[in-house]
């Protein structure tokens, strides 16, 4: 098995590397005190082409598969964690789109008719630097998601009902990106089916200044302050048929045909992992700015350190063999691991940002260092939908059992 990535990814894997260390991490600590958007990372990520990092090379993006995008997200993190984080939002759409619904099956019609809304959207996005959103967090509607469906048809607060030309949306979700991204992407129950689940589940772009959008609430969160998340209120708001992401009914298919889509926010928090190890080692040799020089216990530290690598590196070895197998149909074997993989990075991530103060001292804890920022962005491993700990534990114990139900084992959350 050969995990080294290709020179493509090499390349791509740089310049995400470049501007995470020269662009992004010089402003990290402003926008989380200020919790502020982080509006000159997104017009970086603009300039570099990197909103079309996973739009195909054939609509003039820069074609990054699953894989490819995680091995980047994870280089972006390291020098803000809640660039990383959003960014994931705008990427998903752009895969589910692209190359993962290229291997779901449609009839032909349907097939041709998304592949022209698509071309249009990849357009908007390549051409005119479009972005979007994903507002899809807690679930407030009970349906078919608890009986039946292990993941797609999941409870949304937003519903929309058809009339003539497009339909009329209601609700209201958590949104990310809402602050940069001019389209945003719920997921929309509607009274297309007859139950409450993936049949009838539309997936529709907003213009996010559409009449009747809405972004109320105050953001003064503990950790990953600079995504500015507030709630995505919809009153009677129009969409046309044409804004269709994603063939009706499909969004659920998806989600249960292609889990590992989950497993896309862990690249995020192993790139806060390293970015806290690399941080840890800097202020004990006297390499960051204000650190003490020479740190009177770094003998002392050295196993400590050596145990936040020995974590970070088995949680990339599962991580990467994870991503290496993410396809639609993947087996239930790969499944498995790709929920491991997950959980374990949950776990890694706030041991070694925990460790990285301790072993630095009373100063590490201070404000002016990284490293209290990192462990607070840390905790937001835990609360990733729908994999989290409790729930991909579950999953996997009744995957083992054979209890799930779902074929291929892509049943959970």
């Amino acid at each position: 098995m050969h995990l080294q990535p290709s020179l493509r990814q090499r390349e791509l894997i740089g310049l995400g590397r470049r501007l995470a260390r020269e662009r992004f991490a010089p402003r990290a600590d402003r926008h989380d005190r200020d919790a502020s958007f982080p509006f000159d990372d997104y017009a970086d990520l603009r300039t570099e082409g990197l909103l079309g990092l996973c739009v195909p090379e054939r609509y003039g993006g820069l074609g990054a598969d699953y894989e490819t995008y995680c091995l980047v997200a994870e280089q972006l993190a390291q020098g803000n964690a809640s660039t990383a984080l959003t960014f994931n939002m705008h990427c998903l759409t752009m895969l589910m789109m692209g190359p993962i619904a290229d291997n779901m099956t449609m009839l032909p019609a349907v097939r041709e008719r998304h592949e022209k809304l698509r071309a249009v959207k990849f357009h908007e996005v390549v051409e005119e630097g479009a972005f979007y959103g994903q507002p899809h967090s807690e679930p407030v509607e009970q349906g078919e998601t608890d009986t039946k469906l292990g993941v797609g048809g999941r409870r949304f607060g937003t519903t929309a009902q058809k009339i003539d030309g497009g339909y009329v949306s209601m609700g209201g979700s958590f949104s990310s990106l809402w602050r940069v991204a001019p389209r945003i992407t719920p997921p929309l129950p509607s009274g297309l089916g007859t139950s409450l689940g993936s049949s009838r589940t539309l997936y529709l772009k907003i213009p996010k200044d559409a009449p009747g959008v809405s972004f109320p609430g105050d953001w003064d969160p503990m950790g990953m302050r600079a995504t500015v998340s507030r709630d995505m209120v919809l009153e009677n708001v129009f969409v046309p048929d044409d804004a269709e992401v994603l063939p009706p009914g499909l969004f659920g298919a998806m989600y249960n045909a292609f889990p590992h889509l989950f497993l896309s926010f862990s690249a995020t928090f192993l790139g806060v992992m390293q970015a806290a190890y690399d941080d840890a080692l800097a202020y004990l040799t006297g390499r960051m700015p204000g650190a003490p020089v020479p740190h009177t216990e770094i003998a002392a530290k050295g196993p400590a350190v050596a145990e936040m690598l020995f974590a970070i590196e088995s949680a990339r070895a599962m991580y990467y063999r994870a991503i290496s197998e993410a396809e639609v149909d993947a087996p239930v074997e790969a499944v498995q691991r790709a929920r491991a993989a997950h959980v374990t990075v949950q776990r890694a991530v706030v041991a070694v940002t925990q460790e990285a103060i301790r072993i630095c001292g009373g100063r590490g804890f201070l404000k002016r260092y990284p490293l209290e920022r990192y462990a607070r962005d840390a905790r937001a491993a835990a609360l990733m939908r729908p994999w989290t700990q409790e729930i991909a534990m579950q999953q996997a114990w009744e995957t083992a059992l054979g209890l799930d139900g779902q074929p291929g084992g892509a049943g959970g959350a």
